[in-house]
């Protein structure tokens, strides 16, 4: 039976949006082509041994002369004034970040094989974005849950008393993965991320991820040397993507000397046209 047009339009739409997921796939783990990627490893490299022993002192200093001092000035854990904190919080947790990021990748996915020509240039650049994103949180928090798991340091007041030295590696327990913070880790990682990728948003990304470091230590959550670690392994963890992704030429350009630097990406302006054309009766 002849296929009417409406038949063969679906058809053809499966066809592109298959093609277009296994092309993204393909070209993340393509073998890396940038003539200055080993200059970007070694720049990388440099800043995160540097970042490791500037911020690893840190966190030793934190807790040996502040983390139990720190956790002592906390209101207690459960206190009903904090709920507006509760709420701040979450917006750090990683299923919501990663959910919201997810989301926005399949509408990016659905809508790209509908278009064509420069349309569908501007929107798989911002899936592109999008995938960098993803991929930092994603990878740090995969990070931190090895670390928390092998660490093993106990919550603020774990077994009844304030010890900032209280371990039991590899627990299990999630009362024993205080080591570093998963919501700090988030928060860190898509500061990192969307700074990396929109400079102009440093500042306010940078704010962001410290309210949330703060509400883990309000909510008696985490030691203070917890969310300098998370910090840590979150900032890492989206330099790594970074490099990755520049390596293959997506998203970021690699400047001489090693200096990573993001494209020019789509516009808020034209994401616009072209959200009201993808969506237009």
């Amino acid at each position: 039976m002849p296929q009417t047009p409406a038949t063969a339009e679906s058809a053809n739409y499966v066809g592109r949006l298959l093609t277009l997921a296994w092309l993204s796939l393909a070209q993340l783990v393509r073998t890396p082509s940038h003539s200055r990627r080993a200059e970007a490893g070694r720049r990388s490299a440099r800043h995160v041994l540097l970042l490791t022993a500037g911020i690893g002192a840190v966190i030793i200093t934190l807790m040996y002369t502040f983390d139990v001092q720190e956790i002592a000035l906390m209101p207690p854990r459960g206190t009903p004034s904090l709920w507006w904190v509760r709420i701040l919080t979450d917006f750090g947790k990683d299923e919501y970040v990663l959910s919201t990021l997810g989301v926005l990748l399949v509408v990016v996915a659905l809508v790209a094989p509908a278009l064509r020509g420069v349309p569908r240039a501007t929107v798989l650049g911002l899936g592109t974005r999008l995938q960098y994103l993803f991929l930092s949180v994603a990878f740090s928090i995969a990070v931190g849950e090895v670390i928390k798991r092998s660490v093993g340091r106990g919550r603020p007041f774990v077994g009844g008393k304030a010890d900032a030295f209280n371990f039991q590696h590899f627990a299990g327990s999630e009362a024993y993965t205080s080591f570093p913070s998963g919501h700090a880790t988030t928060a860190f990682a898509l500061a990192f991320a969307v700074s990396a990728v929109w400079p102009q948003a440093r500042m306010p990304m940078l704010l962001y991820a410290i309210m949330i470091a703060a509400t883990r230590l309000v909510l008696l959550a985490h030691h203070p040397s917890d969310v300098v670690a998370g910090a840590l392994v979150g900032t890492i963890g989206a330099m790594t993507v970074r490099y990755w992704f520049a390596a293959r030429r997506l998203g970021f350009a690699i400047h001489q000397g090693g200096a990573i630097v993001p494209l020019s990406g789509p516009s808020p302006g034209r994401l616009k046209r072209v959200a009201g054309s993808a969506f237009a009766p």
